[in-house]
């Protein structure tokens, strides 16, 4: 296992989620160093993820033939940009349009990680070399956003954005160093989107991605109102570890048996999911059962990345980078999905139905994953 490669790739995961969600962490600071609304700050995040939805399919359909080095480096250096800029700017405008561009940048490195983790070791390893490449998410996600946020109510949060620069530098350098470079496709055996969307077994994939990954969100999301029927509203920054390093602990499971138990992994992922969503809707507001369902959803989310980004690759062949891309479209329409139809659900229904209507898409999810045996999630692999 090249593992100073990998994880490479996993920093630049890493580094790719702690500019997504750090301005989340620093809103009261930059609300009241820029003299703008909260929410218009916490626009700084909706614009990250418009850019990578907008930009994820046509951008990696646009560069297959370019070698993946180069384009590594380049999206790797348009989060040093965008930092420095973030942390320099006191114009808000700008530094969305910034932020765009960041959210474009993130929607390629995305599509390339767990192609090029896949590349770098035999097909017996493939599984385990994306896991460890997508390991820098549930780090960043239960490490690094506390340690940023920490960070910038302490040091400024303009520092914050200076120390992501040099974070991305070091990067950049380590990638230049270690990473091997490939090829891109060539001109003859480029895959269009609608002919990667029409392989057999992709859209299956997508959907479970989808269905997933928005009922994570519409949790995720909405954790502040979600902990308070437990009384836990004062620990949630211990809850969110909870639930990170339930996380960690899942994408380990699933590295090490990926490249056996894909089928059974994702169908085990999505069980104990609503087996922790059925426990938050009915007794959400037990202390000890909130604990335990949150490390049941953490474990069953860890590896949700490795698990749909490896059934991509295996599904697509020659056009796996197409197809990722899609993966990342999918995700970051969850992701906006979970926000809105969360919020909608808060607003009217109240806390205990977004435990219920997590079940309800897990649900389908489990169907569409038990039916799809064939291509996408097959019984012997």
């Amino acid at each position: 296992m090249p593992m100073s490669a990998l994880l490479a790739l996993a920093m630049a995961g890493f580094i790719t989620i702690l500019t997504e969600a750090l301005p989340a962490g620093l809103l009261p600071q930059i609300s009241a160093d820029l003299a703008v609304s909260p929410s218009a700050v916490g626009q700084l995040v909706t614009i990250y993820a418009i850019g990578s939805l907008m930009a994820a399919i046509p951008l990696t359909a646009a560069t297959q033939h370019v070698r993946r080095k180069p384009l590594l480096l380049c999206a790797i250096a348009g989060f040093a940009l965008v930092n420095t800029t973030t942390a320099v700017t006191g114009n808000l405008g700008i530094m969305l349009l910034a932020r765009f561009l960041a959210g474009v940048s993130a929607g390629l490195l995305w599509a390339m990680i767990a192609g090029y983790a896949a590349r770098m070791v035999p097909d017996q390893l493939k599984g385990r070399a994306i896991a460890i490449a997508m390991v820098g998410t549930p780090l960043a996600l239960s490490v690094g956003i506390p340690a940023g946020t920490l960070m910038g109510s302490a040091i400024g949060w303009r520092t914050a954005f200076a120390v992501m620069t040099v974070l991305t530098v070091v990067l950049a350098c380590w990638v230049w160093m270690k990473v091997p470079d490939y090829p891109g496709t060539t001109t003859s055996r480029r895959t269009s989107v609608r002919a990667t969307l029409a392989i057999n077994g992709l859209k299956p994939v997508l959907a479970v991605t989808l269905l997933f990954v928005l009922a994570h969100n519409i949790l995720y999301t909405y954790i502040a109102p979600l902990v308070v029927p437990a009384g836990l509203t004062s620990r949630l920054d211990f809850v969110l570890l909870a639930f990170g390093i339930s996380a960690i602990a899942g994408i380990c499971i699933v590295g090490y048996l990926v490249g056996r138990w894909l089928r059974k992994l994702i169908l085990s992922s999505i069980m104990l999911f609503a087996a922790a969503a059925l426990i938050l809707g009915s007794w959400g507001q037990v202390p000890e059962l909130f604990w335990l369902s949150t490390g049941m959803w953490g474990l069953a989310f860890g590896g949700a990345a490795t698990l749909f980004l490896t059934a991509a690759a295996n599904t697509s062949g020659q056009a796996s980078d197409v197809a990722q891309s899609m993966i990342v479209t999918a995700w970051n329409l969850a992701i906006a999905g979970g926000g809105v139809f969360g919020g909608i659900l808060l607003e009217h229904s109240g806390i205990s139905w977004l435990a219920w209507s997590v079940l309800a898409l897990l649900s389908f999810a489990y169907g569409i994953a038990l039916l799809a045996k064939e291509s996408a999630f097959p019984l012997k692999h």
